[in-house]
């Protein structure tokens, strides 16, 4: 069931209008970086956040894990850097509940200027059960009823009834934010991206090849104005192909293997690079399971080489329909501690004006 008063838009949205993918020239994308680095406290980033505007960035982003948790980044972020958007890409729809989730957006959209992108999403069970000992049960329809509350919640309406997965008594914000924030998903597959443009405000993808993009921008179907795709890249800017491949397979031999983005890859047509790499992770295997992964796919996904070098696959993301680039930066320790070096790093890998996969500095 809905809950009263609950209207779903997602068949007439389907069928009025068509795919507005205009978007996706340099000058009409947005471009982030998800703070904090790794390495680096959060108390020692205020000169990060302070210098991200002069280096050509729009959006603060933050993501949840096992590390830092999403909401207090952009908090001092807000403080620190008061025009920046607040975003982040993902917030587990499991580990908060729906009335938590508008209060804690509401408070953030006070703080800054710059607006607020709340991006929440199923996750996946091992940051879901094995570390918060939350049972990952129908993480569709428990992130379809979160967006259904925050959407309503946070233009502050009253929100009661029952949703499939919870019910809700009686909820309102006592005072909703004056710029209603953006709610999106993290998406990967076409029911997760339909539902993200339907009822929401867009989707954050991420992990994808560049010629994947095109068709995550189809399976999203339909869009109205405002509404976001943002493309979530990562990239560690060294030219040390070795120190870079060692650094970051051990990530995305987890990742690639946890189930929502095994089935993603799957999908896009990837399952046979990746299928040496999970059989092995099913035989309990992990390392061998990161070491199977093909060189090329640890490059497409965690993409390396000179900032320069970074910027042109980068660049490579700007295709029609995507309306934002959010970097996720992996320095080398010592580097993340220069300040001026890191903003300097980051205003190179963010491409200039770029027009068919071009840029210039």
């Amino acid at each position: 069931m809905t809950p009263t008063g609950e209207h779903d838009r997602v068949n007439a949205d389907m069928s009025a209008g068509t795919a507005d993918t205009s978007e996706g020239s340099e000058g009409d994308v947005r471009w982030g970086v998800t703070l904090p680095l790794p390495g680096l406290p959060l108390r020692a980033h205020r000169p990060l956040f302070e210098g991200l505007v002069d280096a050509g960035y729009t959006d603060v982003w933050t993501a949840e894990g096992g590390g830092t948790d999403a909401f207090t980044p952009l908090a001092v972020g807000a403080a620190w850097a008061p025009s920046l958007r607040l975003a982040s890409a993902i917030v587990p729809v499991f580990t908060r509940g729906p009335a938590v989730l508008a209060q804690t957006a509401a408070t953030l959209a006070d703080l800054t200027s710059g607006g607020l992108v709340l991006g929440i999403g199923s996750s996946v069970p091992a940051h879901v059960s094995d570390i918060n000992g939350i049972p990952f049960a129908q993480p569709f329809q428990r992130t379809r009823d979160t967006l259904r509350f925050l959407t309503r919640a946070l233009r502050g309406e009253v929100v009661a009834g029952d949703f499939d997965t919870f019910s809700i008594r009686g909820f309102a914000l006592a005072e909703p934010p004056a710029v209603t924030p953006k709610v999106i998903l993290g998406a990967l597959r076409p029911r997760m991206l339909r539902l993200g443009f339907a009822e929401g405000d867009g989707a954050v993808t991420n992990l994808l090849f560049a010629h994947d993009v095109p068709r995550v921008v189809e399976a999203a179907g339909p869009r109205r104005p405002g509404q976001e795709l943002v493309v979530k890249v990562f990239v560690a800017p060294t030219t040390n192909s070795a120190a870079a491949r060692a650094a970051t397979r051990p990530f995305l031999g987890w990742i690639l293997n946890q189930e929502p983005y095994h089935a993603f890859h799957q999908w896009l047509g990837n399952g046979d690079l990746l299928a040496d790499s999970h059989a092995r992770w099913l035989a309990g295997d992990r390392a061998g399971a990161a070491a199977a992964l093909p060189d090329a796919v640890v490059d497409g996904l965690f993409v390396h080489g000179s900032p320069e070098e970074c910027r042109e696959q980068v660049a490579r993301y700007i295709q029609p329909g995507v309306t934002a680039i959010q970097l996720y930066v992996r320095l080398p320790p010592s580097a993340v501690r220069d300040a001026a070096a890191v903003l300097d790093i980051l205003r190179n890998l963010r491409p200039g004006d770029t027009r068919d996969g071009g840029h210039s500095s």
